[in-house]
């Protein structure tokens, strides 16, 4: 009997027993949101249905493989005996969800100038009456030395709030403006608007995106967004808003660290905010992070401007007008069946979840994280496919801009939650991680474990800070890690990093770091790196490593060649009962990271190799 198959079965006797708890279920192609859900024959249709359902802790939602969805998955919380559980029904590919757009058809796009191709630019229409924003109230939030003042005046159509800039800062959130939201209790989800304002500045400079966000932690983010360019006279803008979900304290937002320019005096009048509709679907309202052609064969290469583009399959996101360019000969829909766009949003969006299990799932083509969000508690998340993560604009740092995406991200305040049996390849940062900032960050009992990870920047990526912040009990064990670094993304950053352990600057009190078992296979820059601050070291031993070229470890600025083994242990005391040798994989050019009879990754299994790659490759039905 097919896994999934079982697994639905399992589940449905299951829930008889369970005293109350309900089964939902959601099909792509044969559902009716209008219907109950309550069976196959009753299933749901979209994802804005399952983000909207009214889940108690015990309830399971199932969606039907070889369905697809796009957009986030907005978790329900459960409680501590009865999560709530995102997972499958019937036979097939598992569901996946999708954290992309399509611009799959000729028509979907037009040449602006030779070999450039561009999205259409999306208008939008008005409806309804407009909330007035004139009485929201405004003010900037400033850290790490960023220095302004802000005043409110009264202006001809409504209070003006005029900012001058002594310093701000290098990085866009070193500055942020967050302006009370009216009338929340009237917004839906998936609502379109357009938020109405003026701004005018004594020097020119573009912002980050406009979004809805927490006024509080965990700061999770309500809508997509986008960025608007402010000029010496004063401009009426109309920036669209998409929310996303509904959730408690919202605040519009924008960054300006780094971005508003030292000495500037900057003006900004809000006026309203008006329901809209798009003249197309999915228009691009966040940015693109990554274009993915004929699901992997090609990758966009992004830049940052127009005039950049001079190679095929360049692009860049015009946050404006919302539209990519892209260098191409030919329109790119009739060169490439399949192109998907990365919007900068988590696929699976769980701040401040607790209590929840997904099973089953694959997620793909997302410019933020695949999972992502802060505080979260309680979480499992197994047997989970996730790729072709990462790649959007995080923020701006001394100029530069910085990109980012994490296949699974667990950030700041996280405890007790379990990875287990994913696979997961082409991540722009790291596979996995857990990481946080601030003395709130409590990252206590995470386990990660028999995961397989190929073709990421870093397998496993962790830092906490400062002193005031802790980190207890991490486990990362029997996971199979290959060719860090060999990943879409790689050539593009600006610090090309491949690493299977990126161990960031840690000065948290910490105990408990457990890193063994596992099989880490070769990278492009070092097989770890340890940067400052760690004390103690995390006990790493009984794994398997492979960097046939190369540094081993890059040890607080030393290098460690791969080909002095006795110096890398007694210089760092880590690995003394690890084995160093090629680990033997059944086809690893095919992707089969099964161990061969005689690997000798099998003397640092527990289960001599049984759990991990082979059950995956099983599972898998390759």
């Amino acid at each position: 009997m097919h896994r999934y198959l079982q697994l639905a079965l399992l589940g449905a006797a299951m829930t008889a027993h369970s005293g109350g708890a309900r089964t939902f279920h959601v099909d792509s192609a044969g559902g009716n949101d209008t219907h109950s859900g309550e069976s196959p024959a009753t299933a749901w249709r979209t994802l804005h249905r399952v983000n909207g359902a009214d889940l108690r802790p015990g309830d399971t939602v199932r969606f039907k493989c070889g369905g697809a969805w796009r957009g986030s998955l907005l978790p329900k919380s459960g409680d501590e005996k009865a999560p709530v559980t995102y997972t499958v029904y019937g036979e097939g590919e598992k569901p996946l969800l999708l954290g992309s757009v399509s611009r799959d058809h000729a028509r979907e796009w037009e040449q602006t100038a030779p070999n450039i191709w561009a999205t259409l630019k999306p208008e939008y229409h008005p409806f309804g009456p407009p909330i007035d924003c004139r009485t929201s109230r405004w003010h900037c939030h400033r850290e790490n030395g960023a220095d302004l003042d802000m005043v409110k005046q009264p202006g001809e159509d409504g209070p003006v709030y005029r900012v001058t800039c002594r310093n701000s800062g290098t990085k866009s959130n070193h500055i942020q403006a967050w302006g009370s939201f009216p009338e929340w209790e009237a917004i839906q989800d998936g609502a379109s608007l357009k938020f109405r304002f003026r701004t005018r500045s004594t020097k020119p400079f573009t912002t980050a995106p406009l979004t809805v966000r927490r006024g509080g932690r965990p700061w999770n983010r309500y809508s997509t967004g986008a960025s608007f360019k402010v000029t010496t006279e004063w401009q009426m803008h109309s920036v669209p808003i998409v929310i996303s979900s509904r959730g408690q304290d919202p605040r519009l937002h924008f960054s300006l660290g780094g971005l508003l320019p030292e000495g500037a005096v900057f003006e900004f009048q809000p006026l309203d905010l008006v329901h809209v509709k798009a003249s197309q679907a999915d228009p691009l309202a966040i940015d693109v992070g990554n274009i993915i052609f004929d699901h992997g064969k090609a990758c966009g290469w992004k830049k940052w401007s127009v005039a950049d583009l001079d190679k095929p399959l360049d692009y860049v996101y015009d946050s404006v007008d919302q539209r990519v360019f892209v260098f191409s000969e030919a329109n790119p829909a009739t060169s490439f069946s399949s192109i998907e766009l990365a919007l900068k949003r988590h696929i699976v969006s769980q701040g401040s979840a607790h209590n929840v299990v997904y099973d089953g799932l694959a997620l793909k083509y997302g410019a933020a994280h695949g999972f992502g969000g802060g505080d979260t508690a309680h979480l499992t998340i197994r047997n989970c496919d996730i790729a072709y993560i990462g790649g959007g604009h995080q923020h701006t740092n001394r100029g530069r801009p910085v990109r980012f995406g994490n296949g699974i991200e667990f950030w700041g305040a996280a405890h007790d939650n379990l990875v287990e049996g994913c696979r997961i390849w082409e991540i722009y940062d790291a596979a996995l991680t857990n990481q946080g900032r601030g003395p709130s960050s409590k990252e206590i009992n995470i386990t990660y474990r028999n995961n397989v990870i190929w073709n990421s920047e870093y397998s496993f990526e962790y830092w906490n800070n400062p002193e005031t912040a802790e980190t207890r009990n991490i486990q990362f064990i029997n996971n199979t890690c290959v060719n860090a670094g060999v990943v879409w993304s790689h050539a593009q950053r600006p610090n090309p990093n491949g690493s299977h352990l990126m161990m960031y600057t840690n000065t948290a009190k910490s105990s408990g770091i457990v890193i063994k078992h596992n099989i880490f296979c070769q990278s492009t820059e070092w097989g770890s790196r340890f940067s400052a601050g760690w004390k103690p070291l995390p006990e790493m031993d009984h794994n398997l490593w492979y960097e046939p070229d190369g540094d081993l470890c890059y040890f607080f600025k030393e290098k460690l060649p791969a080909s002095d083994i006795e110096g890398y242990r007694t210089k760092t005391g880590l690995d003394q009962n690890s084995v160093f040798a090629k680990p033997g994989f059944v086809n690893a050019a095919a992707g089969d990271f099964r161990l061969s009879p005689n690997s000798p990754a099998r003397t640092v299994r527990p289960d001599g190799g049984v759990v991990g790659a082979e059950s995956l490759w099983n599972a898998a039905g390759d």
